[in-house]
C-alpha cells in the first residue's frame, strides 16, 4: 500500500519557538523514523506528510494515499487531535486509530467520563470547572485530584495537583485555568494502585494486549504520575507487567477497559489509565486513542516489549486493523446529498 505519515514534530515546534512544555505530546524524529522503517519492512510504500496544514496543501495538490498512518496531536482547539481525521474524512482517506468524535470526545476528560458513567463503568467523582461558579458542583469530600480538561503527557499534573482541604481548591483551580486557559476537571483522588492497560483491534475485536503497573521510585513525584516523571521516567518511575492471571485486581481492571473502549468506539490501538481506590476497585481515568509509539520510551510500546511483541508487529496489527476499513465504499451521490 501507498501509505502517508501525518505527525506533529516536536523538533519543528521547538525551532519555531515553542516550549519544552507546550510541544511535550508531539513526536520526535526517531519515532517518525522507526514507524516509516517498519512499514517499509511490511513492504509498503511510504511518504511524509507531516501537520494538519502539510495535509491540506498535499490534498490541494492532489496527492492521494491507501491509507494514512495518523499520529497528529494537533496544536491548537479543544479538537485538536480530531483535525487530521477531519480532513482525511472529507476525501474519504482511510487512516489509522480513531475518527474525529472519538478524538474530540476523549481529548475532554470530563466529557469522556460522562459518558462511561452513563454505561456503568466505575470512575471517581468528579466535577468541571470552568469559574468559580463551578466550585458549587464539587460535593464530594477531599482530597481532590486536578488536572487540565484537555491535555496529556501529565501537562499541569504536579504533587500539588492533590488538593487536601477544601479551603485550597479555588486557588489551585484558578492557577490551572489561567495558566492552561481551559476549565479544570476535580476528581476524588484516588490513593491506591496505578496501571496503564494497552489495547489492540476495533470493536469486537479489539483485545488487551497487556497492563502495566506503574511504581514510582524514591527519585519521582510522589503519589502522581506528573509531566516530570513522565519526561524522565528512566529514573523515576519503575514499569511492571502484571497479568489477569496473577492478579485480581488487574483481571477486574482490564474488563473495564475493554468495555470503555468499545463503548466509546475506540480504533486500532490505544492505552486507558486505571487507578484504584482506597478500597483497591479499579476505576477508569483517562483514554488515549493516539498513544505515543516510540520504539522505546512510550508506554504501549514497552507493554509490547514486556509480553515479546516487536515494534513491527505493532505497527503490522495497527495497519491490518485500519486496513479492514478501506473496502468502506463511498457516499453516493445521492446520499450524500441528503
Amino acid at each position: 500500500m501507498k501509505i502517508g505519515l501525518t505527525y506533529d514534530l516536536r523538533s519543528e515546534y521547538l525551532a519555531a519557538g515553542y516550549s519544552e512544555e507546550e510541544t511535550a505530546e508531539f513526536d520526535r524524529d526517531e519515532t517518525i523514523t522507526a514507524i516509516e522503517d517498519a512499514l517499509r519492512r511490511s513492504g509498503h510504500q511510504t511518504s511524509r506528510i507531516g501537520h494538519a496544514k502539510n495535509l491540506m496543501k498535499q490534498l490541494i495538490s492532489g496527492q492521494r494515499w491507501d491509507l494514512v498512518f495518523n499520529i497528529a496531536e494537533g496544536l491548537t482547539g479543544i479538537g485538536r487531535e480530531a483535525q487530521v481525521p477531519a480532513i482525511l474524512d472529507v476525501y474519504n482517506i482511510p487512516y489509522t486509530f480513531s475518527d474525529p468524535l472519538v478524538m474530540a470526545l476523549t481529548l475532554h476528560k470530563g466529557m469522556t467520563k460522562r459518558v462511561l458513567r452513563d454505561v456503568g463503568i466505575p470512575t471517581p467523582e468528579f466535577a468541571m470547572v470552568a469559574g468559580h461558579e463551578d466550585l458549587s458542583r464539587v460535593t464530594f469530600d477531599p482530597p481532590f485530584f486536578i488536572k487540565p480538561i484537555a491535555e496529556g503527557t501529565g501537562k499541569g499534573i504536579t504533587p500539588d495537583a492533590i488538593v487536601r482541604h477544601r479551603r485550597e481548591l479555588a486557588a489551585a483551580c484558578r492557577n490551572l485555568r489561567v495558566r492552561y486557559r481551559q476549565p479544570v476537571l476535580v476528581e476524588r483522588f484516588l490513593p491506591g494502585r496505578e496501571f496503564t492497560v494497552g489495547v489492540i483491534g476495533t470493536g469486537v475485536d479489539a483485545r488487551i494486549l497487556g497492563t502495566m503497573e506503574i511504581l514510582l521510585n524514591k527519585e519521582a513525584e510522589q503519589q502522581v504520575y506528573s509531566y516530570t516523571n513522565k519526561e524522565f521516567c528512566e529514573k523515576r518511575v519503575t514499569y511492571r507487567l502484571i497479568t489477569a492471571e496473577q492478579d485480581a485486581v488487574v483481571r477486574e481492571a482490564e474488563a473495564i477497559v475493554l468495555e470503555a473502549w468499545q463503548e466509546l468506539g475506540c480504533r486500532d490501538a490505544g492505552r486507558v489509565d486505571v487507578r484504584c481506590d482506597a478500597h483497591g476497585r479499579p476505576q477508569f481515568m483517562e483514554v488515549n486513542p493516539l498513544a505515543g509509539i516510540h520504539p522505546e520510551h512510550s508506554d504501549l510500546p514497552i507493554i509490547c516489549n514486556f509480553i515479546g511483541m516487536p515494534y513491527q508487529q505493532l505497527i503490522e496489527c495497527i495497519v491490518h486493523s485500519a486496513a479492514k476499513r478501506i473496502s468502506t465504499p463511498p457516499l453516493s451521490k445521492a446520499s450524500a446529498g441528503r
